[in-house]
């Protein structure tokens, strides 16, 4: 599951992500320490009530918190955060993008994602992932969509303990090529197991 839809508010106000732009209270984007776990925590799980996020608890949050940039106004209030994950070179995943209503018309959304892909870049990654609901923001940052199928890696991490698995309503994207090998399950993985995956049955073969 994506918390890529959650930005639909608080980016779409902004046409802007340039993270120069001169603005009063605007965002600035850094690598999350772990005394921001806490807020990281409060506004993740303050968005999992309704199946938006998936709930996180708070050791997990400290445990990958290297994997979070979060934005904070030039007061240093907290206003929101993304992560990403590593599968390894081949591909990574855009995660946990959320801001804070308060963060609207700042570009906070856009500039935590611009500094999600730059770590990607420094990395090496080949390929970045994410699902999402709003993917028309995502085509002016590269990505394109894709069939889920192809990212193997995030059906056995996430999607089989996702409680919308058989009623997603989000889109696959990534930028780049797509990864032609697996790090989790199988590492080779045959199209028609990842298809059962996705529609109903799931193979323990």
């Amino acid at each position: 599951m994506s918390v890529l839809s959650t930005l639909v508010g608080a980016i779409s106000d902004s046409t802007s992500t340039d993270s120069s732009r001169p603005r009063v209270g605007g965002a600035v984007v850094r690598q999350a320490k772990l005394q921001d776990a806490v807020h990281i925590f409060e506004l993740v799980n303050s968005l999992s009530h309704d199946g938006t996020l998936l709930r996180r608890n708070y050791a997990e949050i400290c445990e990958n918190v290297r994997d979070f940039h979060i934005a904070e106004s030039e007061a240093g209030v907290f206003l929101g955060c993304g992560a990403l994950h590593l599968y390894g070179p081949h591909l990574a995943e855009v995660r946990s993008i959320v801001v804070k209503p308060e963060a609207k018309g700042q570009g906070a959304g856009g500039r935590i994602l611009k500094a999600l892909l730059a770590e990607a870049e420094e990395q090496g990654v080949v390929c970045v992932s994410l699902f999402t609901r709003i993917p028309d923001f995502f085509f002016h940052f590269g990505f394109r969509t894709a069939d889920r199928t192809a990212l193997p890696d995030k059906i056995y991490k996430d999607c089989q303990a996702c409680p919308r698995l058989y009623a997603c309503d989000e889109v696959a994207m990534v930028r780049g090529p797509l990864p032609r090998m697996a790090v989790l399950g199988p590492s080779r993985l045959p199209q028609p197991e990842l298809v059962k995956l996705q529609t109903g049955v799931i193979s323990h073969s």
